[in-house]
């Protein structure tokens, strides 16, 4: 329940900074949305792993951290030869996604039918 209390707070500060802060630029708007991307695989691949049974905090972190930082440097590298390459890494990071919400839910729907 603290969890899930810590998330929904969590949740409520972000939109809060978010309306805060000042825009960004659109020359970083790519590198934004492929950190956030990667960030959001990270956090739904640890649920989806926490649902599996093996979760794991260092792993976690160091892909949450170094995933985001690798997609940016990557997009960075690929836009210096003129080649708009973020969309592929946008595509590849929300199937990733989908396949992690899909073994949640699988896991949602087992524990419901175990209950009837």
């Amino acid at each position: 329940m603290i969890t899930i209390l810590l998330g929904f707070i969590s949740v409520i500060l972000g939109c809060v900074a978010g309306y805060l802060i000042p825009t960004i630029s659109f020359v970083y708007s790519k590198y934004l949305a492929i950190a956030i991307m990667a960030a959001i695989d990270s956090i739904i691949g640890a649920f989806a792993s926490k649902t599996q049974g093996k979760f794991n905090m260092l792993i976690f972190l160091s892909g949450f951290f170094v995933n985001a930082i690798i997609a940016i440097l990557f997009t960075l590298i690929v836009e210096s030869l003129n080649v708009d390459i973020y969309l592929a890494a946008i595509f590849v990071f929300v199937y990733r996604i989908f396949n992690n919400l899909s073994i949640i839910r699988r896991f949602f729907v087992e524990k419901a039918t175990k209950n009837v």
